[in-house]
């Protein structure tokens, strides 16, 4: 899924502390909002504490939530640039069209990975008016300089990683991890896991020194070396760990994801990542003079991009 909440708020990657340099434990609560009916979303990416980690600048971990018969999710055709978007599905299906043509159901266990590069535009709904149950995790990954205009392209992964470990079913989301490699194409050194139990487990988690991490719960609480979070609650744990702890007395799922600290400032607005505001207003005033390609198959009416007059973007008249 998309930027559910469509927060008008830019995001400056360099407006955060830096990456510490060393292991921490930095509690960071995830903004929340409620879009439609009991359709809770939060936040954990970019909040005002930690803009990014690694590649990994948008975390929002959607639902659960049970629709009704004619509920469920709408996304009308939105554009996209400088990124990929990354959809773990966990309860639930959604319908992916986008403007190379191209439709896709998402089932839990999937992973669509949609590289926008230069420009793209999707649309995502519920594929039946019996949606039912939804819960999932949706992040962007920041492209870096060399891969940012890139063609746009689309890629469904039904069949990823899972490793059995400790009481904990890991699958490897993105990366490289346990001796798998997930087969999403990613254009930065990062990692995704998704650990998931039935009951009490513990296990020593290895990880790449080099990389900083955050770990998320979205089902249950977890002991993260010794601190307890529950969903709503991202934990950052810096950079410099060659392990971590994880430890749980219940069913529980929490998503592990982590990289190399990313090298450059970028600037994200609406469901634009670019580096100046120049860009921003590009793509913006592109999108409403109907430049982008359309989605066809939808019947869904295209999301209005923000009034670009209310974007505090510093910089803005250099």
């Amino acid at each position: 899924m998309s930027d559910l909440v469509q927060d008008r708020e830019e995001s400056r990657s360099g407006d955060c502390p830096p990456c510490p340099g060393r292991p921490v434990l930095e509690r960071i609560d995830a903004r929340q909002a409620e879009i439609g009916k009991g359709f809770v979303v939060r936040r954990a990416v970019p909040t005002r504490a930690r803009r990014m980690i690694g590649a990994w600048c948008f975390l929002d971990h959607a639902g659960p939530v049970d629709h009704g018969p004619g509920e469920g999710l709408r996304v009308g055709p939105h554009p996209h640039i400088g990124l990929q978007t990354f959809t773990w599905m966990i309860e639930g299906e959604a319908l992916h069209r986008d403007s190379l043509g191209l439709e896709q159901i998402i089932r839990p266990g999937e992973v669509n990975l949609m590289t926008a590069g230069r420009g793209i535009v999707h649309a995502e709904e519920s594929p039946t008016s019996d949606a039912g149950r939804l819960h999932a995790a949706q992040l962007w990954i920041a492209l870096p300089e060399a891969e940012r205009h890139r063609a746009p392209s689309f890629h469904h992964h039904a069949k990823l990683p899972v490793i059995e470990r400790d009481g904990f079913a890991v699958t490897v989301l993105a990366g490289e991890a346990l001796g798998e490699v997930a087969p999403a194409q990613v254009f930065s050194p990062l990692v995704g896991m998704d650990l998931t139990s039935s009951g009490s487990a513990r296990t020593r988690l290895p990880l790449e020194s080099g990389f900083e991490y955050g770990v998320m719960c979205l089902r249950g609480s977890v002991a993260v070396e010794g601190e307890t979070i529950a969903p709503g609650i991202l934990l950052y744990l810096g950079i410099g760990r060659a392990a971590v702890d994880i430890q749980c007395d219940e069913a529980t799922q929490l998503l592990l994801v982590g990289g190399a600290p990313f090298g450059e400032e970028i600037l994200v607005w609406w469901n634009f990542v670019a580096r100046t505001p120049e860009e921003i207003r590009t793509a913006s005033d592109d999108w409403n003079a109907g430049a982008f390609k359309e989605v066809p198959g939808t019947a869904l009416a295209p999301l209005n991009a923000p009034p670009i007059e209310g974007l505090r973007l510093k910089g803005a008249d250099r």
